[in-house]
């Protein structure tokens, strides 16, 4: 089984608000986040959000994810059910830095069930390749909010 931890910490150039406003806004992932395809919201109480998520990275994937909100500081989820993985966990930690300034800890955990062709390349490039990128685009986004 293919399976990999990361965690990376940076700074955004922007206000926790407006960082928290993109990263809890599940349904505008499709616009900006690489590979994902489409977003459901299947249930919405108390903090507490079902996303289905459908990406298309080597091959279509769907799967669901329960999402826990501590606005706004703390955005974390777990795995449910879905096509391919074992675990799919991680969190989004907020500070307020101050002048705009937002400081960023990301942490995910991915692990495939069973083996196919290319489990191995979808867990390197969701916690390696892409990782840094969609960074990026979170911090651009939140810039231009």
């Amino acid at each position: 089984m293919a399976g990999a931890k990361a965690t990376k910490e940076t700074t955004f150039d922007a206000p926790i608000d407006k960082v928290w406003a993109v990263v809890s806004n599940y349904e505008s992932y499709p616009d900006f986040v690489d590979g994902v395809s489409g977003i459901k919201i299947l249930d919405r109480s108390n903090g507490k959000v079902r996303v289905e998520y459908s990406l298309n990275m080597i091959k279509k994937l769907t799967y669901i994810l329960n999402m826990e909100e501590s606005a706004p500081n703390k955005l974390s989820w777990s795995f449910e059910k879905g096509d391919i993985f074992k675990v799919n966990a991680g969190s989004w930690e907020l500070t307020d830095l101050g002048n705009g300034k937002t400081g960023v800890v990301y942490n995910v955990e991915v692990e495939v069930k069973g083996f196919f062709p290319g489990a191995g390349m979808i867990v390197k490039t969701l916690t390696e390749v892409n990782l840094p990128n969609m960074l990026k685009a979170y911090e651009a986004r939140a810039k231009n909010a």
